[in-house]
C-alpha cells in the first residue's frame, strides 16, 4: 500500500520504519523542515537511539504530495496540532480516504476524540462524508517499536472493514493488531491513561513503591470504566489493550514522558518547569481539561484525575492531594452506583 505518515516525532518515525519494513510504500511529512532535513542527512531519530531509518522512505516538505494518492494516511502529531493539520490536509484528501490517527487525547470544549476532530474539521467543506477515520492504540512505546520489540496494538473504528485494512498494514513479525468497534472507549482510554501516568508519575515522586502504583493503576482503570459506561462505551474496551494495556505501560515505563514529568512534580519541580524539562509534549496535561469537563458533564466521581488536576492546574501540593485522596469516605469497590 500506499501509506503518508503526517508528523516525524519519535512515533511517526518508528511507525513509518515499521510499515516499510512490511513492504509499504511510505511517505513522511513534518510541518517542521528541520525534522526532515535531520532524516534525510542522518537517516535517524536523535531521539530513538540506535534505530536505522530505512532509505526507501520518502521525506517529503509538500503536503499535497504527502496526501494525494494514498490508501492509507497516519496523522501522527501531538493531540493539540490535530485539528490544524486537518484543516490543511482537507483540499487534498480524496472523499473514502482511510486515516488513521495515533494521537491520543480529548480536545477541550468540545470534547471531541481525535477522530471526531479529523472528521469535524474535513466535513467543513461538504465534501468529506465518506472519510473513514481509525484510531490506532495501546501500549506502545516508540522506543520499543524501534528496536522491533513484541508490541500489541488495537485498530478501532465504527467500520470494521476500515479498522482490518490497518490491522492488515501493519502485520509483521514483531507487531500484532486487534480490531475494535468502539472506537471512542478506545480513544477515551487513550487520553485518560495519560492522565494516570502523571500520577503514577507522582507516586513515585513521593516516595510510594509499587503498593501505591498497583492500587493507581486499578483506582484509575475503574475510574475509566466509570466514566465510559456513562458515555456508551464497552467496558471490555476499558480491560483491554486501550485500557488497561496502554495504563499499564505508561504509568510504569521509564519511556514514559507522562510519568516522567509526574516524577518530577513529585520530587517538588513546579508543573511548567517539569514539563519544559521532559523536554516533549505531555499529552496528560493536556487531556486534563477536556477530562474535568466530562467529569462536570457526566457527574461520575474521578478522584485520581480529580487530584492530578488539583496539582498541576491548582497549585495544591502532591502531599495534600494524596492525605485527601486517603481520607475519602470509605466506599464499597463493587458497588458502581456509590461512585456516580
Amino acid at each position: 500500500m500506499n501509506i503518508s505518515v503526517l508528523g516525524a516525532g519519535t512515533w511517526g518515525v518508528a511507525l513509518a520504519r515499521v510499515l516499510a519494513l512490511a513492504g509499504h510504500r511510505v511517505t513522511v511529512w513534518s510541518a517542521v523542515e528541520k525534522e526532515i532535513d535531520t532524516l534525510a542527512q542522518a537517516h535517524a531519530h536523535p531521539n530513538l537511539p540506535g534505530m536505522v531509518f530505512p532509505d526507501e522512505i520518502i521525506l517529503t516538505k509538500e503536503l499535497p504530495n504527502a496526501c494525494q494518492g494514498m490508501d492509507i494516511l497516519l496523522f501522527a502529531v501531538p493531540s493539540v496540532y490535530v485539528r490544524p493539520v486537518a484543516a490543511q490536509v482537507r483540499p487534498f484528501v480524496a472523499d473514502g480516504q482511510i486515516i488513521v490517527d495515533v494521537a491520543k487525547g480529548i480536545e477541550a470544549d468540545t470534547l471531541f476524540t481525535m477522530s471526531q476532530v479529523i472528521m469535524d474539521e474535513l466535513n467543513k467543506d461538504g465534501s468529506h462524508a465518506h472519510v473513514k477515520v481509525v484510531a490506532l492504540s495501546g501500549p506502545t512505546h516508540a522506543e520499543e517499536v524501534a528496536r522491533d520489540l513484541p508490541t500489541f496494538i488495537v485498530s478501532a473504528c465504527e467500520d470494521l472493514s476500515a479498522a482490518q485494512i490497518v490491522q492488515q498494514a501493519f502485520v509483521n513479525t514483531c507487531m500484532r493488531a486487534y480490531t475494535n468497534e468502539d472506537v471512542l472507549g478506545v480513544e477515551l482510554c487513550g487520553a485518560l491513561k495519560n492522565i494516570m501516568a502523571l500520577a503514577a508519575g507522582i507516586s513515585a515522586g513521593l516516595g510510594f513503591g509499587d503498593n501505591a502504583l498497583a492500587g493507581l493503576i486499578t483506582r484509575g482503570i475503574a475510574e475509566m470504566t466509570r466514566l465510559a459506561r456513562m458515555m456508551g462505551c464497552q467496558e471490555q474496551t476499558c480491560a483491554g489493550l486501550a485500557g488497561i494495556g496502554d495504563v499499564i505501560v505508561t504509568a510504569g515505563s521509564v519511556h514514559s514522558r507522562n510519568r516522567r514529568a509526574g516524577l518530577l512534580i513529585g520530587q517538588g519541580t513546579p508543573p511548567e518547569e517539569a514539563i519544559a524539562r521532559v523536554g516533549m509534549v505531555v499529552e496528560g496535561v493536556n487531556a486534563l481539561p477536556a477530562a474535568m469537563q466530562l467529569i462536570r458533564r457526566y457527574q461520575v466521581q474521578m478522584p485520581i484525575i480529580e487530584s492530578v488536576n488539583a496539582i498541576i492546574n491548582d497549585g495544591i501540593s502532591p502531599k495534600e492531594v494524596v492525605q485527601g485522596l486517603l481520607t475519602r469516605r470509605l466506599q464499597d469497590e463493587l458497588n458502581w452506583e456509590e461512585h456516580k
